[in-house]
């Protein structure tokens, strides 16, 4: 028993031992491990490498994205505020196509950093295309939002009012399509405007009616009663009477839908042109009951209101829309920069069309120089953006803008007229033509200025 109880004990301690053994030799990558600690940097990076190599991709891509987006506290998000017409009567179509534009400035600046490291937030309102509705977004955009600027815009009667609310809180605002002079002339700090001028617009309708291949001797102008229709319609008759031409003007509510009654009175003035003035989808019932009385865009020569360059919603509303001439600011889309060759893809993109039409180009800018300017300032505070606006040199879709004539340039110095406060002096305005049923505006040759010229102009309601 004695002998037996032995062997049993040595077989324990050889078991031990061998055990003993085993997890030593199991232990020895721990105890490289321990000493590789000291081991040189390139073994550390080798290791770090596998690691994010095995690494899940959602896991790596956190890892990787920018400190200042990461760091960034909750909450703390940079709002830029922007005017929209989204519901009638206003420019629904020219809205909308604002608001994508709008989005894709959104969606840039945030892929690239945000402004001052922080994420940007793009808050649209509704302006309804209405001067009291305008002036209510723009309260609440201030007010309820706390945006610290505010792009966008759309009919001038919207910022005619709208423009006041901002000076009163002393907010910034780029307007990208708000053509009436007074919204610049009233010289408010506040207010800058990228979007052409009403009378300057108006010069160039003159030069090309009377730059036609035939004499134009009676214009009928149809516009709408409004900050943008009444001085346009006034400043074009202005500079068609000194160039020998009468013109009779017919004044619509915006938003009008049954133009019987207006047209037979166009009808029975024999007009050699007409000029279309209202905005929006009303410029579209306008010109299609036209075209179905027999004094259309194919019977007599019409310039379309911009809203036509919207394509498939002017073929669908107005099929008989051929040979419409329509006025588009920016550069014709041959002679794009960078930027706004970027932006052409990313809308087309976006909204499946060939290209963005004039308000699109003017609503991207109008963001985009905001943020270029808060950067500059190192600041949100408006009294800063402001004074970073009046000193910018922005290139975008549009091309080259500044503000030359400003607080240090003001328009007794530099010699101009108060209208130019603020204002982009030299945005490119061009006429195309729809010379193809169904033709996308961006293909449509321009046909004036010469300058641009793409085409020739179809010339309707002659035989010869």
């Amino acid at each position: 028993m004695t002998r037996s109880k032995s062997m049993r004990w040595l077989v324990t301690l050889l078991a031990i031992l061998m055990l003993a053994l085993a997890l030593a030799a199991c232990g020895a990558p721990a105890a490289q491990e321990t000493v590789g600690e000291e081991a040189p940097a390139a073994t550390e990076a080798s290791a770090a490498e596998a690691a994010t190599e095995e690494a899940p991709a959602e896991e790596a891509s956190t890892e990787e994205a920018p400190a200042e987006e990461a760091a960034a506290p909750e909450g703390d998000v940079i709002k830029i505020g922007a005017l929209a017409p989204l519901s009638a009567p206003g420019a629904v179509v020219g809205g909308e196509a604002m608001v994508d534009a709008m989005r894709i400035a959104e969606d840039e600046l945030n892929a690239n950093g945000g402004i001052l490291g922080r994420p940007v937030e793009v808050v649209i309102a509704d302006s309804e295309g209405l001067p009291e509705r305008g002036t209510a977004a723009m309260e609440k955009l201030i007010n309820q939002d706390n945006v610290v600027a505010i792009g966008g815009g759309y009919h001038s009667s919207v910022g005619v009012a709208a423009k006041e609310v901002a000076h009163d809180n002393g907010i910034p605002v780029v307007f990208a399509e708000t053509w009436n002079d007074t919204i610049t002339s009233s010289m408010l700090p506040e207010i800058f405007r990228i979007a052409p001028l009403n009378s300057e617009v108006s010069a160039v309708d003159v030069r090309f009616l009377t730059s036609l291949p035939y004499p134009i001797e009676k214009v009928v102008i149809l516009t709408e009663n409004t900050d943008y229709g009444i001085p346009a319609a006034e400043s074009t008759t202005s500079g068609l009477a000194e160039a020998g031409i009468d013109a009779t003007t017919f004044t619509v509510d915006i938003g009008t839908q049954d133009y019987a009654g207006i047209i037979e009175r166009v009808r029975a003035e024999n007009p050699d042109f007409i000029m279309v003035l209202a905005t929006g989808e009303a410029s579209y019932n306008f010109e299609q009951q036209a075209a179905e009385a027999g004094i259309g865009p194919q019977d007599v020569p019409m310039l379309c209101n911009q809203v036509s360059l919207e394509s498939q919603a002017f073929w669908t509303n107005v099929p008989d829309g051929n040979d419409c001439f329509v006025r588009r600011v920016g550069l014709p889309v041959d002679l794009y920069n960078d930027v706004a060759t970027s932006f052409a893809e990313r809308y087309s993109e976006r909204t499946g069309k060939q290209a963005p039409e004039s308000y699109a180009l003017e609503a991207y800018d109008s963001i985009m120089i905001i943020a270029q300017a808060i950067e500059e300032a190192g600041t949100t505070d408006p009294a800063a953006i402001i004074d970073a606006l009046e000193n910018i040199t922005y290139v975008g879709a549009l091309g080259e803008i500044t503000f030359p004539v400003n607080s240090s340039n003001p328009p007794d110095v530099a010699g101009k007229d108060p209208k130019w406060w603020h204002q982009f002096p030299n945005p490119a305005i061009t006429i195309v033509q729809y010379q193809e049923e169904g033709q996308d505006s961006n293909d449509s040759p321009v046909v004036f200025p010469e300058e641009y010229k793409t085409g020739d102009i179809v010339w309707v309601g002659r035989t010869e």
